[in-house]
């Protein structure tokens, strides 16, 4: 049986296998189930500035004539979702024996620092910093956009004394640039790509409405890509996210040089027994293939370690399809 041990964000991890941010890692009798069919570590659910203030103003609807009574009420919701959020970083903590990774996303820049500084405090292994600023504003130019990563990452970076990771999209006019860039920030890891809400339009009804909110496999190929081609010169370590439903799909990007993948998908549509049988297909792969270790293997096959790296590229769709 192979060694399946790997590092992310300096922690030795028994396996690949992260559970994603989700709702499956909201609740420590989750985490535990888990932790049980073989997870290696968990990203906490994020915890998200602007889902406690909606929940502000539907709460203080009626305060919002007496400023005393909105402030009040605002202050008690925060304080409350703040403090749930890292009760459940200490319980995961006392109740589990494996690294515990705490989520953030937030839309003003103090809360960034605010939220890292209370989650450092109650004990988070780490942080993955969730950020997704959709570049969908057509007065602000790409320069604007991609400096609010860096700055959010070095406000957070300066006031915490455990491992960042960012996760980020793929909505970068130079995404390969960016990403090495923030490799050089200063993080310990980057987890390509976050995965959001996608619209899609109910003709029956005429309504916009949310589309799948599964991935499927073939999604892999994105962060698989990216991976491959990145993975030779980037600084810190790459995770893969979206689409990895299967112990093979473990497998391809460990082989393109992620260090780890996060799984969600997979785990909502199969339950966390699914967890146990990607890692039995894992280690069925490597013995077939005379793999001893996942180190030994990761990285083995990304663009430089390849015969024909242009095959990462774009370009190659067109040279395979020219003549059809």
């Amino acid at each position: 049986m192979a060694d399946l041990t790997t590092s992310y964000l300096g922690f030795k991890l028994k396996n690949p296998i992260i559970a994603g941010s989700c709702n499956l890692t909201g609740s420590i009798d989750k985490i535990r189930e888990l932790e049980d069919n073989g997870i290696s570590a968990i990203v906490l659910k994020s915890i998200f500035e602007e889902q406690i203030s909606m929940e502000i103003r539907s709460i203080g609807q009626d305060a919002m004539a007496h400023t005393e009574g909105y402030d009040y009420i605002s202050q008690y919701t925060k304080q409350f979702n703040v403090e749930k959020y890292l009760n459940l970083i200490r319980d995961a903590k006392e109740k589990t024996d494996i690294p515990v990774i705490a989520s953030i996303n937030c839309i003003s820049d103090g809360e960034w620092v605010s939220f890292a500084e209370k989650i450092t405090s109650a004990g988070a292994d780490a942080l993955e910093l969730n950020i997704f600023l959709l570049p969908g504003d057509f007065k602000k130019e790409a320069d604007t956009i991609e400096k609010s990563y860096f700055d959010i990452i070095k406000a957070v970076s300066n006031q915490t004394n455990i491992p960042v990771s960012v996760k980020i999209s793929s909505y970068f006019t130079a995404l390969a640039n960016t990403i090495f860039r923030i490799s050089l920030s200063g993080v310990s890891g980057i987890v390509l790509f976050n995965r959001f809400f996608q619209p899609d339009i109910d003709i029956e009804n005429m309504e916009v409405v949310a589309a799948d909110i599964y991935s499927t496999r073939r999604e892999n190929s994105h962060p698989l890509r990216w991976i491959g081609m990145l993975s030779d010169n980037a600084k810190c370590d790459l995770v893969a996210s979206t689409g990895v439903h299967e112990g093979e799909d473990v497998l391809k990007n460990i082989l393109v040089g992620a260090k780890a993948v996060q799984v969600v998908s997979s785990i909502y549509k199969n339950g966390p027994l699914h967890i146990k049988k990607m890692l039995d297909d894992l280690n069925i792969l490597m013995d077939k293939k005379s793999f001893f270790s996942i180190s030994d293997i990761t990285g083995k096959l990304s663009q430089k370690n390849i015969e024909n790296p242009e095959i990462f590229e774009r370009v190659q769709f067109m040279k395979y399809y020219a003549n059809s």
